[in-house]
């Protein structure tokens, strides 16, 4: 399964040239040209690591970065055009994984990024949720179900971390929705819960009547099985 890189950088040259050295050695490569652009991607695509510019549109790079660590600690390669040492003291200080400085080299670049998915790969303890049949790999963004694939979208597979990570807990609607939509708007739809609870069972195989994996708790909300 291949690994994705996020580049996120306003100058479609500079992203054209990484992509080329990236997908040439086997990453799949996402992209975004401004900040909000790219917190966004970053929830959306779930990259394995992120090439983050620090000038950068509407949300700095320094700002992201900032932001993504409150949530996340998904790797992050900085490219500044700055040689102030102090620029980069800032980003790595955010919490970035290490920094290049423009002009830079494609191949210095996947170097970097191949060094720093392997020092975060034995570092990280693998994070696999499981509950019978039903198993979800935080890392790879992966659900099976019986070793078959399940296909979810951000906010299905948030509510189904959250389900599995407190297996004995109900949930009432509200917290699920706070859960799942912790990085987006608020959604006021009353029982919009619902409508994800069915999609996600529909995808599982789970029968609502008679449910394998979650339950409705009368009154309340859902729990996992």
């Amino acid at each position: 399964m291949s690994q994705t890189v996020l580049v996120v950088e306003d100058d479609q040259k500079i992203v054209n040239l990484l992509r080329l050295y990236l997908t040439k050695e086997g990453f799949a490569v996402a992209s975004a040209a401004d900040g909000r652009e790219a917190l966004d991607a970053a929830v959306r695509v779930h990259p394995s690591l992120i090439i983050l510019d620090l000038m950068l549109p509407h949300v700095d790079g320094v700002e992201v970065c900032r932001r993504l660590r409150a949530t996340s600690d998904v790797p992050i390669l900085m490219l500044t055009a700055r040689v102030d040492e102090l620029d980069k003291l800032l980003g790595l200080s955010l919490g970035a994984d290490d920094y290049v400085t423009k002009p830079f080299s494609p191949r210095e670049v996947v170097a970097r990024v191949k060094t720093i998915l392997r020092r975060t790969a034995r570092e990280r303890p693998s994070r696999v949720l499981q509950r019978g049949p039903l198993e979800m790999d935080l890392d790879r963004y992966r659900v099976t179900v019986d070793d078959a694939e399940v296909h979810l979208t951000p906010v299905e597979f948030r509510l189904l971390q959250a389900l599995l990570e407190s297996p004995e807990r109900a949930f009432t609607r509200d917290q699920l929705l706070n859960h799942i939509y912790a990085r987006h708007e608020a959604v006021s739809i009353d029982r919009a819960i619902d409508v994800h609870v069915g999609k996600v069972r529909q995808k599982l195989g789970d029968d609502p009547d008679h449910p394998r994996f979650i339950a409705t708790v009368r009154g309340v909300g859902y729990k996992l099985l």
